[in-house]
């Protein structure tokens, strides 16, 4: 829900565990408290789309047992095995910071992966304010960082489970080729298209391939998506995740109603118990969600999500069952 900043100074007030998104200035001005949060300021509300510096996002999470902890590029590796045998994680990393680029590199070699649900976001800033730094803050702390990352594991009852899900509005599109790489990183210089080595900016220019789309990966039938973010100067392609050896990718082709792709999605929502949501900044721009009611995916818009890997273009959520 969307909160003045003394509305967010109550909540922390009351005592209870708050999950908080909003701009640096005011992420710093509250109080110690039992939050974690992140900078941003597009937020998916009830009543649409809404990008403000007055307001916050926050979620409060109503659980009884749980841990706050900041993690740098060298402890992130313990994230899962800090976590409780029955609950989940909810992680929040600065965009461009080494911890990020860290946990999206490696967090496959990390102990016990996928054995226990983690989700969570990457902060980030306004769009046409490249001079803000993001960062993310540790309120039981009081300290905000722009290179380290903070994260809550929470404790379940045992009647309870929880899962990560994903919501993607692209498909695949099966006229272009598939894509593998050799690489893992953020940017890439060479694609294999249908085993054939070419420069990846060369394949894009020759397929027309809109930004506006993402790439779509199978990852044993889930389909995780990769998006671009730009081509730089020198032949490279930046993009929002790194893409994993040994995947298959084609590219989706680009949603025409963003609004009405995720009202189609509606019905898997209703109903369930939603302790954490994110959905993809590049989903705000491009489906020009401003003003658009979708009550069912409210949360921030974030720089990139995590559902357990670093996806893009995706609503990420977690459920209690």
């Amino acid at each position: 829900m969307l909160l003045s900043f003394d509305e967010t100074v109550k909540k922390i007030n009351e005592g209870g565990l708050l999950h908080i998104s909003g701009t640096q200035t005011l992420l710093e001005k509250l109080p110690k408290g039992n939050w974690l949060g992140g900078t941003g300021e597009h937020f998916m509300g009830a009543d649409g789309g809404v990008v403000t510096k007055e307001l916050f996002f926050v979620t409060p999470m109503p659980y009884e047992t749980y841990k706050i902890q900041t993690y740098t590029a060298d402890t992130i590796k313990n994230i899962v095995v800090d976590g409780y045998d029955n609950g989940f994680t909810v992680i929040i990393l600065p965009y461009g910071s080494a911890i990020a680029a860290e946990y999206a590199l490696n967090n496959n070699n990390y102990e016990d992966m996928y054995m226990r649900p983690i989700a969570g976001w990457v902060a980030g800033r306004n769009i046409n304010n490249p001079e803000q730094i993001p960062k993310v803050g540790n309120g039981q702390l009081g300290e905000i960082y722009e290179d380290k990352g903070v994260a809550v594991h929470i404790q379940l009852p045992k009647d309870q489970v929880a899962s990560v899900n994903i919501v993607n509005i692209f498909s695949p599109n099966a006229d272009f080729p598939v894509l593998e790489f050799e690489d893992q990183d953020f940017i890439i210089y060479n694609c294999l298209v249908n085993g054939e080595k070419k420069p990846f900016a060369d394949f894009l220019k020759e397929y027309n391939v809109s930004s506006m789309a993402p790439m779509i990966g199978d990852y044993s039938g889930a389909e995780v998506n990769i998006s671009i973010v730009q081509v730089l100067e020198d032949g490279g392609v930046q993009l929002g995740a790194p893409p994993a050896k040994g995947i298959k990718y084609r590219w989706a082709t680009p949603e025409a109603d963003y609004a009405g792709a995720f009202q189609s999605h509606a019905k898997e929502l209703e109903g369930k118990n939603i302790a954490f949501a994110c959905n993809c900044l590049y989903n705000f721009m491009y489906g020009q969600l401003e003003g658009k009611q979708i009550p069912v995916f409210a949360g921030p818009a974030t720089w990139g999500e995590i559902a357990y890997k670093l996806v893009n273009q995706t609503f990420v959520y977690v459920a209690i069952d």
